[in-house]
């Protein structure tokens, strides 16, 4: 019953670790979300500049796999190019590496849960407050406490189960000087942070294993280990970019790469980098009494290592990941998003961009129906025009699936804790994806009336009736496009959005003139009344389209419907 008890001990201290990691890093990220977007933008511009970067957000953070998954969201929001991400992840290797040293310097000799409970009193009244920022601060500092508190609870639990003889036992089997055991160790360390998806969890229980002196378990094995977690860590990355487009995912595959290759490269030169690092650490820094720090200075010269040997070739990297995924031939109106990417809220500021740039997407490609409902005039074959029609079939659906999963997206980033304005922002681009999605069903009814018209009427639109269309068309297409113009405009900017009102009176105008006439000409014997209905079910469909259009620009530019 005791051993049953301290294993759930043991997995919830993990589970403590791993919970107070992730809402400091959410903390910190909710209270610089846009700063680390700025400086993410504004230091990335060469790749030294972006080694930097990747050090420093994740060093904030404490999370390399927090800033790879935002690395990865930034490629796939168009944001960075996928050189200035290769140069940023090399920088998030070296910065995790600080995890490592705040647990050697004060996680095991000294008790730090007992600086931690006081430390929720000073973050309880943060964690309460109205401000949004100070919340954010009271997260981190409950998270803070919760991850030293779970590191010495995991320490308890480890020394109540005897976790060293469990392990000396079982490496009691293998050989300690043979290189296969090396490479198991760096294949465990692997699998278990692939698991746990947390490398600097995987690493405080090394250094705890390491700190236990335990027979079979030195410097080298847990070395080895922790090789193995910098290519478990990459799953993460990799697993954010599936839903993601190509250059995300060759941003994780250079990631997956970086890692992989500096593991591949040390293991040719295991034995001697590992004395290298002792002579290092007892003459240079002049530390022997605490070994952890031996392999805390293992884990970052590793990194380091690794990013001086391919920082020179981030060129070379970049034409590799692209050989091995290239950009596939695919239309841009698959259904599918581009910009969003499924599970993928490091900040809120992010997920709305990404949802914004989607939103600009979905209006080019309404305005892309709406060009493929106008290429159906003048169509004499029947399989031509059927194909056309299908083409506007596929954008009404892709309109469709795209108002759902940006809705179903907001609505998961509206769940989480928002400023006002982030709320309001949500509100409005609901009301822009309900109308675009308008805009689509306006295309295919369109549609639908032409190929009515094809069926039943056989008779031409006169040539006065084809020129009040097209004229009708251009005004449709003009509103279109002051709409996309308006929906890729930066948030926040004042809008003018006069030309919008212009065009909409201009259409609103023409439409009732040219039902007046319709009226006229009918009376008057110029066509039948069967051809004057389909004319004017395709002025009236242009007209309702145009109201949708204004919607968008109207909810984009904060003015009521």
């Amino acid at each position: 019953m005791d051993t049953f008890v301290n294993v759930f001990s043991l997995l919830g201290s993990l589970a403590l670790f791993l919970y107070g990691m992730k809402i400091m890093s959410e903390g910190l990220e909710k209270f610089a979300g846009e700063r680390l977007r700025a400086i993410l933008a504004a230091m990335t511009k060469n790749r030294v500049m972006g080694v930097f970067t990747g050090i420093f957000i994740t060093a904030l953070i404490q999370s390399s796999s927090a800033t790879t998954v935002m690395v990865v969201s930034f490629v796939n929001a168009g944001l960075m190019s996928l050189v200035q991400s290769i140069g940023v992840i090399m920088g998030a290797n070296i910065g995790t590496t600080v995890t490592a040293w705040i647990i050697s310097a004060v996680g095991f000799k000294v008790n730090i849960a007992a600086f931690a409970i006081p430390m929720l009193a000073i973050g309880m009244p943060l964690i309460f407050s109205g401000n949004s920022k100070r919340k954010s601060i009271g997260e981190f500092v409950f998270g803070f406490s919760f991850l030293f508190m779970g590191l010495s609870f995991l320490q308890n639990s480890a020394t109540d189960l005897n976790i060293g003889e469990m392990v000396a036992s079982m490496l009691a089997t293998l050989p300690v000087d043979s290189f296969g055991t090396i490479l198991l160790f760096v294949l465990v360390g692997a699998v278990v942070t692939m698991i746990v998806q947390a490398s600097a969890a995987t690493m405080a229980i090394t250094l705890m294993l390491f700190d236990m002196h335990i027979p079979g378990f030195g410097f080298e094995q847990a070395a080895a280990l922790a090789m193995g977690q910098n290519i478990g860590t990459t799953i993460t990355a990799f697993m954010a970019s599936l839903t993601a487009n190509t250059q995300a995912r060759r941003a994780a595959l250079a990631h997956m790469f970086f890692n992989v290759f500096g593991v591949i490269v040390v293991l040719f030169i295991f034995y001697p980098a590992c004395d290298a690092v002792r002579w290092f650490v007892a003459n240079v820094m002049n530390v022997e009494s605490n070994d952890l720090f031996l392999l805390s200075s293992f884990h970052t010269a590793f990194n380091i290592l690794n990013t001086l040997l391919l920082i020179w070739f981030v060129k070379q990297i970049e034409r590799f990941v692209c050989r091995v995924l290239p950009e596939k031939n695919t239309e841009e109106n698959q259904p599918r998003l581009k910009y969003i990417s499924a599970g993928l809220f490091s900040t809120a500021e992010l997920s709305l961009l990404e949802a914004r740039k989607e939103i600009a997407l979905m209006g080019e490609r309404c305005k892309k129906a709406f060009e493929t409902v106008t290429s159906m005039h003048g169509i004499e074959k029947e399989d031509e025009f059927n194909a056309i029609f299908k083409r506007v079939e596929k954008y009404e659906a892709i309109t469709d699936n795209m108002e759902y999963e940006i809705a179903h997206y907001l609505q998961q980033v509206s769940e989480g804790r928002l400023s006002d304005d982030s709320k309001r922002q949500i509100q409005r681009m609901l009301r822009e994806v309900d109308d675009l999605e308008s805009i689509g069903d306006c295309c295919y009814n369109l549609a639908r009336t032409l190929s009515r018209k094809r069926t039943n009427c056989k008779t031409h639109f006169t040539e006065e009736q084809g020129i009040h269309i097209s004229e009708m068309e251009k005004l449709v297409e003009v509103s279109l496009e002051q709409m996309i113009a308006t929906l890729k405009s930066p948030e926040g900017e004042g809008h003018d959005i006069s030309k919008s009102y212009e065009t909409e009176r201009e259409i609103n105008s023409l439409r009732t003139s040219l039902r007046d006439n319709n009226l006229i000409q009918i009376s008057a014997g110029a066509y039948d009344y069967q051809l004057g209905a389909f004319y004017i079910d395709l002025v009236n469909g242009m007209e309702k389209l145009g109201d949708h259009v204004l919607n968008v620009v109207q909810a984009k530019a904060r003015q009521k419907v």
